[in-house]
């Protein structure tokens, strides 16, 4: 899977202007109605920049707006107009409501699938071997070249690993690639359409299209509002944030920028991943490594939990009850500050339904994802070459690694090591949706007895969330070297005895 974070695309500032646009409008308590400027703004004059038609690209702007506000698409066989129902949404309260994922009709450009098509590399040549491998007889030469039937081709690719020329390419649709549960299927017309029985809410699908066809509801604006309005809001970043905004914008001056925006405190989610840690140490010295389980799976990453149960009911016994860190660190918040509203900002779109459940929504009130939180950054102007360094702590070492894949269960099993002496661990982790998948197929039929399992659903981890700024490489990199930086490895053993 190509992954274009960290290349300053045309989409990657389309979408960038979308969120400064929707920001804009919230900070200047002008009237909602406004945001019918906002595609003016982002394709200005009469002449197209990337489409066809300067009106589909405002269309699909105000598409895009439209999920920005955590409003639905609208209908395309319908006079609905940009702002019907936007009333709904200029308040302060407003949960995410599925699909959370949506495909952008006008914007998607119908990518064929898994289809093997000869390309202008064809030479023609005598031994033709892409026609002596076909076992359906689909191959034939026209004008000299070879031609794949459609209709008779039954995708095996075996002319593909026999050209001599490579001349035979297979086209794939970017999004329904990245998808690991093959939840992207086709419409009518051939454009991408997302199954929602089947989706996990990864948001793969969404930074893989090249489009830029795919988008997510946010949630800035109703936070916006909320500030406007004086409540105590208090953000809850995630382990993964650091990097996330440039080379000037350290951990100590990204708090500084929270508190410029108007959040009234700013908590690490590592410290949240610290009691998980102890928590899911204690549990598998409890529970698996007395017999009375034979695995335990990790329940950190919502889409990995969500497929668990999706996929596989009958291991939802298997899957920790303990408090993923996003909810256990806003639980926290609230005991020391019990009138303020908290959100959780972090790399991952499956949070944002996480948080929407009954039982999470009197901890968590708002996520928005690091790219959200670029817009509101770029909509206040926030220079961070200029802000002061503020002082960020509390987390270990351990907690602060929850952002890389495999992070969570070293994590954990650095606690029982410290905390249990003689215990034996052994650990699993799997990281993007079809690997995800893969494992727990494999703990189904017995064969990872004993075991701790982390699933990550995004390959990479949290780092490769769809709500990222930052290439995955240079993401991880950060995060390992914060983790390093921590006063602690791991919390402490009268810490963990508190747990219960």
């Amino acid at each position: 899977m190509a992954d274009m974070r960290g290349i300053d695309t045309p989409l990657k500032e389309l979408r960038q202007q979308v969120f400064t646009g929707i920001a804009k409008l919230a900070y200047s308590g002008e009237d909602i109605h406004k945001i019918e400027e906002i595609p003016y703004e982002i394709t200005p004059g009469d002449v197209p920049k990337y489409r066809e038609s300067i009106y589909r690209e405002r269309a699909i702007a105000s598409e895009r707006l439209r999920l920005a506000m955590g409003m639905s698409l609208r209908p395309e066989d319908k006079p609905v107009h940009i702002t019907q129902g936007i009333e709904e949404s200029n308040i302060a309260d407003k949960y995410y409501e599925p699909p959370l994922m949506q495909v952008i009709p006008s914007a998607c450009n119908a990518c064929e699938h898994n289809l093997y098509v000869v390309s202008d590399q064809c030479k023609g040549c005598l031994a033709h071997p892409c026609q002596e491998v076909c076992p359906k007889g689909a191959i034939s030469f026209v004008d000299g070249k070879s031609f794949i039937d459609q209709a008779k081709c039954i995708h095996c690719g075996k002319c593909k690993q026999n050209c001599p020329y490579d001349a035979i390419a297979l086209k794939r649709r970017p999004c329904a690639d990245a998808c690991g549960v093959g939840a992207i299927g086709s419409d009518s017309l051939g454009r991408a359409k997302i199954d929602s029985e089947k989706c996990v809410s990864c948001g793969m699908c969404m930074v893989s299209c090249p489009f830029g066809a795919i988008a997510d509801k946010s949630q800035i604006f109703q936070l916006i509002r909320a500030m406007q309005a004086g409540d105590e809001i208090i953000a809850e970043i995630a382990p993964s944030f650091v990097g996330q905004f440039g080379p000037s914008a350290t951990p100590g001056r990204i708090k500084a920028a929270l508190l410029e925006l108007g959040f009234s405190s700013v908590y690490e989610v590592a410290v949240g991943a610290d009691m998980g840690a102890m928590a899911e140490a204690h549990h598998y010295v409890e529970k698996v490594a007395t017999g009375e389980l034979p695995f335990l799976l990790t329940s950190c990453c919502p889409s990995w939990s969500m497929l668990a149960k999706k996929y596989f009911p009958e291991m939802i016994s298997n899957i920790s009850n303990e408090l993923t860190p996003m909810v256990a660190t806003a639980r926290m918040i609230k005991k020391e500050h019990p009138d303020s509203r908290v959100v959780f900002i972090g790399p991952c779109a499956a949070k944002k339904l996480e948080a929407s459940r009954r039982s999470v929504r009197s901890e968590v009130d708002f996520v928005i994802t690091f790219e959200e939180l670029e817009g509101m950054f770029r909509a206040k102007e926030i220079d961070f070459d200029i802000m002061p360094e503020d002082e960020i702590s509390g987390a270990t070492g351990a907690g602060r690694g929850y952002g890389v894949a495999g992070g969570v269960a070293a994590a954990i099993e650095s606690c029982i090591k410290e905390y249990y002496p003689g215990v034996e661990v052994k650990i699993e982790h799997a990281e993007g949706l079809a690997d995800c998948k893969k494992m727990l197929m494999l703990a189904k039929a017995g064969k990872k007895s004993g075991c701790l399992i982390e699933g990550m659903g995004c390959p990479g981890g949290c780092v490769a969330g769809a709500g990222t700024n930052l290439s995955i490489a240079k993401a991880a990199q950060a995060v390992k070297k914060f983790a390093q930086q921590a006063d602690k490895r791991i919390p402490d053993k009268e810490e963990e005895n508190q747990i219960g």
